[in-house]
């Protein structure tokens, strides 16, 4: 049985301010989800929890309930909650569910974003260069990225789409960069989807964003089956 170590939650106490005791309490676990420092198949025991946030085992449940409805966690019978194990047929669904969304999302980017949000995604892209090469919030720079290129698409289905795979393809990412070398290309490919969005050249822009997802893909599955 794999238990989870206090050290794992860092060891400054929850803040009582601001959000909500329960949404700090889910930001702290999915973030410690989405930074491997919970790995897959890694249980979640209800009073451990509950002892290293300092939180009532209501709240525990909510949380469980909310990363279970994100993807992050699943509920096994007779088990208990623990940290979702992705396959890589699974990762295989979701990298092509987001090649097709992701690259209508570029086409509409180009075929409705400003002058200033293309300005706003070169920024993006130099940020997540900067990052890979300095070792900085690779994850975080990508996020800025995709904000950008969903606020520019301005599409409400597709922002709705894409939210509910989220979490899990953040997830994935994160493997995926784990690989040495790889958030230097996926910076090189995402340039490359930018240079096309200045050109205003929406089908290169499309195709590019696809080769960016089909070599994470390959990376993250390849983690997932060694």
């Amino acid at each position: 049985m794999v238990l989870v170590s206090s050290s794992v939650w860092g060891s400054e106490p929850l803040p009582r301010v601001a959000a909500p005791l329960r949404e700090q309490v889910t930001d702290r676990v999915r973030q410690a989800i989405l930074d491997l420092r919970l790995k897959p198949g890694e249980r979640l025991i209800e009073r451990e929890l509950t002892e290293n946030l300092g939180v009532s085992r209501a709240t525990v449940r909510e949380v469980i309930r909310q990363l279970a409805a994100e993807g992050l966690v699943t509920v096994v019978p007779q088990r208990g909650a623990e940290v979702t194990s992705l396959s890589a047929s699974d990762a295989a669904d979701i990298y092509e569910m987001r090649a097709s969304l992701e690259a209508l999302a570029v086409r509409r980017f180009v075929q409705r974003a400003g002058d200033e949000q293309v300005r706003a995604l070169r920024a993006a892209v130099d940020e997540i260069a900067d990052s890979a090469a300095d070792g900085g919030d690779h994850l975080g720079a990508k996020d800025r990225f995709y904000e950008v290129l969903m606020d520019g698409s301005a599409s409400g289905p597709l922002q709705q789409t894409l939210a509910g795979l989220q979490a899990r393809v953040r997830l994935l990412r994160a493997t995926s960069l784990s690989v040495p070398g790889r958030p230097a290309e996926a910076a090189e490919e995402l340039r490359a989807v930018v240079d096309a969005v200045e050109a205003r050249d929406a089908d290169a822009a499309a195709d590019a964003c696809v080769r960016h997802i089909r070599n994470a893909a390959a990376t993250a599955t390849a983690q997932l089956t060694s």
